[in-house]
């Protein structure tokens, strides 16, 4: 099996799109993506295929066949072309395929875009888009939505653990924090944990969401996209940039019908796509020395980082409360900002979070480098917590 590194990353700014189309959106992505690796479209190229992450282009935006139509855009003929659909996790998922392909020989090269453009909706035609993944009859058609959801969860993980609501806010400053640093953020302003936990306005700054949930506590709607270039290890100097080597992915699923799990509070899918990437990269969580987490409900990101292995079950908020979790902790998670800060764009955010993890790689981080990370986790969870991806970088040493 043919190893598999990335050689080009790519990223529009997350938050409201007004560059024109969402072809031109993951169009931008992609073209960064290909000047990063040195590639210039058109030109003996030698991208053997395209997949395009995306959940919601043909029912938010009213185009399908966006593979195609951006093969065609970039001028990339005669690439194959596929879009991949596993909502939230769509990201992961599409770069998964992509490893596959060029793992198996069959490619040498493949070029995968995420991306989203959903502030083209109102805010409750947005989560009855979302709300679609549950399952159909169990949940979608009683009108249960995925914060609905991450409410029940967040209380469930209150009463057991002792996690309140001052320990979710820790954890959104922390990534509104690590987001200032990040120009391709949706947001770049920190919230006092002050004003939006402790001070008497407090419930009119951070209003309650989906209780005990409040509104810094989710992460927002967002417009964007992001795309890397992956290529076989033995092909990688046909272009610019010393590749980050794909160590390790894992994927699994879990109960589609939330209230069936055996545990509620646990999120066995990350567990077991996380365990799966550790063992093909041959790496334990300690080991990982960054981490993108997925966040899109400030619990999710406490309850992964015990999942994946960081901090025993019930001691990742006070792991966050110590300050374990921020950029010069022990393990820092989501220097990015997060789902919370940088966004979700949900096609998008699995492709980010790796274009996250090659920068600190890389060294490329600035405002918010690990200093030495030489090894990543990125967390891409689909659903609520039924379809999950698990991807492990490595940084290539001289």
């Amino acid at each position: 099996m043919r190893e598999v590194g990335i050689v080009g990353i790519g990223h529009t700014k997350f938050g409201k799109w007004s560059g024109g189309t969402f072809i031109d959106m993951l169009s931008k992505a992609a073209v960064e993506a290909l000047d990063d690796a040195g590639v210039k479209t058109g030109e003996n190229h030698g991208i053997d295929q395209v997949f395009v992450a995306s959940m919601g282009a043909g029912m938010v935006n009213r185009v399908s066949g966006v593979a195609s139509a951006l093969v065609d855009t970039l001028n990339l003929r005669p690439a194959m072309a596929d879009t991949v659909e596993n909502g939230p996790a769509s990201g992961g998922s599409a770069i998964k395929l992509g490893y596959m392909a060029i793992a198996s020989g069959m490619c040498d090269a493949v070029l995968v875009v995420g991306g989203e453009m959903m502030r083209v909706i109102s805010g409750w035609e947005g989560t009855d888009f979302v709300a679609t993944m549950l399952h159909p009859e169990a949940e979608y058609n009683y009108g249960l939505t995925l914060p609905s959801f991450a409410g029940m969860f967040t209380k469930l993980c209150m009463d057991k653990y002792g996690i309140t609501e001052k320990d979710l806010s820790i954890v959104s400053v922390k990534n509104h924090e690590h987001a200032v640093h990040n120009p391709v953020a949706h947001i770049h302003v920190v919230p006092s944990l002050y004003a939006i936990a402790d001070d008497e306005d407090a419930d009119v700054i951070n209003p309650y969401v989906a209780e005990p949930l409040r509104l810094y506590h989710v992460c927002p709607v967002s417009d964007g996209a992001a795309a890397v270039l992956l290529c076989a290890m033995d092909v990688a100097d046909r272009f610019n940039k010393k590749p980050v080597k794909i160590a390790g992915i894992g994927q699994a699923t879990d109960t589609h019908v939330v209230a069936e799990r055996k545990v509620p509070t646990d999120l066995l899918a990350v567990r077991l796509s996380a365990k799966k990437a550790y063992e093909m990269a041959g790496v334990k969580p300690e080991d990982v020395d960054v981490a993108e987490l997925h966040d899109a409900f400030q619990i999710l990101e406490v309850v992964e980082s015990e999942e994946v292995g960081f901090f025993e079950r019930g001691q990742g908020h006070i792991a966050a409360r110590n300050g374990e979790t921020k950029v010069g902790g022990k393990i820092p998670i989501n220097t990015s900002g997060g789902l919370k800060a940088k966004g979700h764009p949900l096609g998008a955010t699995g492709v980010s979070q790796v274009v996250e993890l090659v920068k600190q790689l890389r060294g490329e981080a600035t405002g918010r480098q690990v200093e030495g990370a030489k090894v990543g986790l990125a967390v891409n969870f689909g659903g609520f917590g039924n379809n999950v991806v698990s991807t492990i970088l490595t940084k290539v040493e001289d």
